[in-house]
């Protein structure tokens, strides 16, 4: 089974069961760390920063997820297996390694057998540096159109499906959802950036939100370790058209689907469908 990082569409799925699990009065009652470090090592503060906080909002920054509180945010990425579950006294889990303790007796875990994943502080008025220079959300009409993208491709030779999985460019767009966009919007994945008229840049800007957005409705995609934060899987890998596909046949016109590696990623795509 082949191993992906969640993407936004992933996040926003924890992102709204965990909200769902909080509701709008959970405050913190301590933060248990069960290790030093994931990807790097844990902020000791961590432990006490949040004690007694409520949990002011729960968002999402990209592929971040941001447990609110009014002395600051606990920043968390998932990496590539991490979860946030319910997790009663008894129902602990080999590889869990931060528990968040509620006020109301129930208990937050994460859990991440491969430690790829992170969490941090981030003080009110600071924005952490793996923050700083993410570039627009797909899903906010204003800030992510075919303008704004029009003057990202300007003289960019990069490949198209590299450009838009560039965090710099356009957050959360991982390798799933732009071959898949791609495909929708009729471009090739190592087609030249600068190549694109503003028709196609349209296009593109229309089934990358639309992709997201029914991924995000249909839970998210799984492919080997994802899980919502009620324990479920995602369902929208039953709607791949051309991802990890290669040699099979395109469902719109029955041409046998090409593979390849396009920007250091496995690509698949359709040589009739895509220009």
């Amino acid at each position: 089974m082949m191993r992906t990082v969640p993407e936004l569409p992933e996040v926003e799925t924890v992102r709204r069961g965990l909200q769902h699990l909080l509701g709008t009065s959970s405050v913190i009652a301590r933060i248990e760390l069960l290790r030093r470090d994931l990807r790097r090592r844990l902020p000791a503060a961590l432990a006490t920063h949040f004690t007694g906080q409520p949990i002011t909002a729960l968002g999402r920054r990209a592929k971040y997820l941001l447990f609110e509180t009014p002395v600051g945010t606990l920043v968390s990425h998932l990496g590539m297996t991490g979860t946030w579950r319910l997790a009663q006294p008894g129902a602990e889990r080999e590889h869990d390694h931060c528990y968040v303790h509620l006020r109301d007796g129930r208990r937050l875990a994460y859990r991440d057998p491969r430690r790829f994943g992170m969490l941090e502080l981030q003080l009110p008025g600071a924005v952490l540096p793996v923050l700083k220079l993410l570039g627009p959300e797909p899903l906010v009409v204003e800030d992510f159109h075919a303008t704004y993208l029009h003057g990202r491709t300007r003289g960019r030779a990069v490949a198209l499906k590299t450009l838009i999985m560039d965090q710099r460019v356009v957050v959360g767009v991982g390798n799933i959802y732009a071959q898949e966009a791609l495909f929708r919007a009729g471009l090739k994945p190592a087609r030249k950036a600068r190549t694109l008229r503003r028709a196609e840049l349209e296009r593109l800007v229309a089934e990358i939100r639309t992709v997201l957005t029914e991924a995000i409705a249909a839970g998210g995609s799984t492919i080997s370790d994802f899980r919502q934060a009620g324990g479920d899987g995602g369902y929208f890998q039953h709607n791949f058209q051309v991802y990890d596909r290669a040699g099979q046949s395109c469902a719109v016109c029955a041409t046998i689907l090409r593979g390849g590696v396009v920007g250091g990623r496995g690509t698949s795509w359709c040589p009739s469908c895509q220009r």
